[in-house]
């Protein structure tokens, strides 16, 4: 399973492929100088139960980290997911 990450102007992405199937998606917007929202995650409905989404989110975390970068999850599954997990948390602001 490949993910990519992709940015255009001050939007980005990052996606999840299976087979050249692009099958999840995390996408958000930049919000000043180090700063990103998370404002949408999709899973293929296929593929929903397979931990698609956390795979996506841990991929935002990681960039967070290495660049800096804090992160406002408004997507409801975003927000859950750090809601949950205190170990990803550190990039949240």
């Amino acid at each position: 399973m490949l993910i990519k990450h992709e940015e255009s102007g001050n939007k980005g992405s990052f996606i999840t492929e299976e087979e050249g199937k692009q099958i999840g998606i995390m996408t958000y917007s930049q919000a000043g100088p180090g700063k990103i929202i998370i404002d949408h995650t999709e899973v293929d409905p296929d593929e929903k139960g397979k931990g698609i989404g956390h795979l996506l989110l841990n991929k935002a975390v990681e960039h967070a980290r290495a660049n800096d970068v804090k992160i406002m999850p408004l997507c409801p599954f975003a927000k859950a997911s750090f809601d949950r997990d205190v170990n990803i948390r550190d990039v949240l602001f």
